[in-house]
């Protein structure tokens, strides 16, 4: 598998470096180099790379700033001399933190995190076209997790993640994507969104009780803007 990879960091040393680095490394392709996060603004929408090298600290747009705007599909490592940032990066789903001064070696670990990433997002797909609408694959953390769609209770949104929650299990599943994302990933008949924040599967649901859906202990809110199609709902169901 070749990965084609973008570089940026508007310090020339550092630049020549990851370049060195790259044309060493047999399964990357180098496809973009620049000395600035705003002079690849264009280039990585137009042409989204698979990995994406990114200095954090930069005038005019900060690497965590343009992280923002990356397309989902390419995996940032950031290459950064300062260790606060740490927490922050996983926040926009980088792959990887790599400190400066860091090795070809260390290098190379991140670009092999990249390497197997994509791996298992072909496998993934490959998987989930084999087996229609009964499941779906979700990014939580570095892994990819098959979801049964018959076991979904609720789906939960928040800032920057949703929160799956599954039929017999303790925990959600949490995963970074958004609500509307999701919601074209399920199929229509079988999800029903109530609420800015919450999908449920309508085979789910057993008790209404004013405007609330309820799962055990918890309860799900129908929001005034998704009203009408849940009322709906329940007529068709009604005796």
């Amino acid at each position: 598998m070749i990965l084609s990879c973008f570089i940026i960091d508007d310090e020339p040393l550092a630049l020549a470096l990851l370049e060195s680095y790259v044309n060493k490394t047999p399964f990357l392709k180098l496809t973009g180099k620049f000395s600035s996060a705003i002079s690849a603004t264009s280039a990585v929408q137009s042409t989204p790379p698979d990995v994406l090298f990114l200095d954090i600290q930069m005038a005019e747009l900060s690497g965590m700033e343009f992280a923002k705007i990356v397309p989902e599909k390419t995996r940032i490592i950031f290459t950064t001399a300062f260790q606060q940032y740490a927490i922050e990066s996983y926040r926009v789903n980088a792959l990887d933190y790599l400190l400066k001064p860091f090795s070809y070696a260390e290098f190379l670990l991140a670009a092999n995190k990249a390497v197997q990433w994509c791996q298992l997002n072909l496998q993934a797909n490959g998987e989930t076209e084999k087996k229609g609408k009964d499941c779906i694959f979700v990014k939580s953390d570095y892994r990819l997790i098959q979801v049964e769609l018959h076991k979904i209770l609720y789906i939960e949104g928040l800032k920057d993640y949703l929160k799956i929650y599954m039929e017999n299990e303790t925990q959600p599943i949490v995963t970074h994507i958004t609500m509307k994302a999701m919601e074209e990933m399920l199929p229509e008949n079988q999800f029903l969104r109530v609420h800015r924040s919450f999908i449920v599967q309508t085979d789910k649901i057993k008790v209404v009780d004013r405007n609330r859906i309820i799962f055990g202990k918890t309860h799900v809110p129908v929001s005034d803007s998704y009203k009408e199609a849940f009322n709906e709902f329940l007529k068709n169901r009604m005796i």
